[in-house]
């Protein structure tokens, strides 16, 4: 244990990185801005072509700083996973997504570590980062790592450390999240330990590698659960004919009992919508029943049904039906700010508003495109001109390039999802 700890403070280690996503590609140039000699391992050959050419194609790494790393010899990408065998350490960084009955897809980790296993050598230090449920570290990848008789704690070294990313937040990155991990074995946390002391601002060990899963889904579903209790108030005050944000605003200047939480369209991005699930699944097989997560499920994944349900109501006003009007979803990425639209309630409006008959279309600074599958021109100039031919919009995703304003002006009915349009009074306007 000792030999590795002291290669990773000393900063000789060979650093790996499996997944070169958004918690990868930062990672990677994390440690290598620490001065760690990095390896990136992606299957997507043109993202391992673009890191080596110094193009970041994520919102949190600028092609600058990428380039200065891969430049000065500290970082470089490769799809070729035999070459996990010249690494000290790895950290796995796949998605983790849930299938069709809301079980969680684990078949990327399986995969890593199935590339992982043939490498292990003496001292190998393997991190989990992928959002996953309690009991995958040692159930699932300690068995694939072990089957040729090492010894956890002893022969190689195995971790959990949850991601914590927030795309496009300006103070909160990968250095400066505080770092939880727990190892399988308290040999294995100290390693891991020993890793992150290099180069993260703050480390917070934790007694088990369960504890460290679990703390990760915690986080989200206290999100999800309170943005689900929200929804629900937004939705008894529309019916009660009493504005939700101006609630909000007033229970908010309580200093202390209250943490003020927003309605939306529903939930986006690959933590929110998704990690409650697996630690509701894991809590069924336990014989435990997760009452609020799941209920919190059903109203959040109600939201985006409600949307196009104002939309209609707002059309009706105008003797309009959906079926042949021009509805313009504006924003489509999951949060301002960014590009990525993952599990956007956004591609679930403009399908449900395809389904009943709406000639869909869609504005989004940040996104170029969306799957084929997605119903929906896009809308690339933003102008009166550009919008007055729209019978209604949705502001899904207000960025801040985006002058909303603008929708105030000109005819079509506006649904305000996200209180975008806050002190501008007007007709067509109908805030959720």
């Amino acid at each position: 244990m000792q030999r590795i700890i002291d290669k990773l403070t000393s900063k000789e280690a060979h650093l790996g990185v499996l997944g070169l996503g958004y918690v990868g590609l930062p990672l990677a140039v994390g440690y290598a801005q620490a001065g760690f000699r990095v390896r990136g391992f992606e299957l997507d050959e043109k993202k391992a072509a673009a890191i080596n050419s110094g193009e970041s194609y994520i919102i949190d790494v600028s092609s600058e700083d990428l380039k200065a790393v891969v430049d000065a010899g500290l970082l470089e990408a490769t799809t070729d996973m035999s070459l996990l065998k010249d690494v000290d350490s790895v950290n796995i960084c796949v998605p983790t997504p849930l299938g069709k009955t809301r079980d969680p897809d684990i078949s990327y980790i399986q995969s890593a570590v199935q590339s992982i296993a043939p490498a292990l050598h003496p001292d190998m230090l393997i991190i989990l980062e992928s959002t996953t449920y309690p009991g995958t570290t040692e159930e699932v990848i300690l068995p694939l790592l072990a089957a040729e008789g090492a010894k956890v704690g002893e022969d190689f070294f195995l971790a959990f450390s949850p991601e914590r990313v927030d795309p496009g937040n300006p103070t909160y990155h990968t250095i400066n999240i505080p770092k939880v991990v727990g190892g399988v074995t308290p040999a294995c946390t100290e390693v891991a330990k020993s890793l992150y002391s290099q180069v993260m601002d703050t480390v917070v060990p934790v007694s088990s590698v369960r504890v460290a899963e679990t703390v990760k889904l915690l986080e989200n579903t206290f999100r999800s659960v309170n943005i689900g209790l929200v929804n629900e108030v937004a939705l008894m005050c529309s019916a009660m004919e009493i504005d939700v944000w101006e609630v909000i605003e007033g229970a908010a200047t309580k200093p202390f009992g209250f943490m003020p939480f927003y309605p939306g369209p529903g939930l986006g991005g690959h933590c929110i919508p998704i990690d409650p699930f697996y630690l509701s699944w894991k809590a069924k097989l336990a014989g435990s029943e997760a009452r609020f997560i799941d209920l919190a499920g059903q109203v959040n994944s109600y939201m985006p049904k409600h949307v196009v349900s104002l939309v209609a109501e707002g059309l009706n006003e105008r003797s309009k039906a959906v079926k042949g009007s021009k509805v313009l979803v504006v924003g489509v990425a999951y949060k301002s700010g960014i590009d990525d639209i993952r599990e956007s309630p956004a591609l679930d409006i403009l399908e449900m508003l395809a389904e009943k008959g709406a000639e869909t279309y869609w504005h989004d600074p940040h996104v170029e495109s969306l799957p084929a599958k997605i119903s929906g021109e896009r809308l690339a100039e933003w102008s009166p001109e550009s919008i007055a031919d729209m019978d209604a919009a949705v502001i899904v995703t207000p960025h801040i390039e985006v002058d909303h304003r603008l929708l105030a002006g000109v005819d079509p009915v506006v649904i305000d999802t996200r209180n975008a349009l806050k002190g501008i009074e007007a007709e067509n306007i109908i805030r959720m």
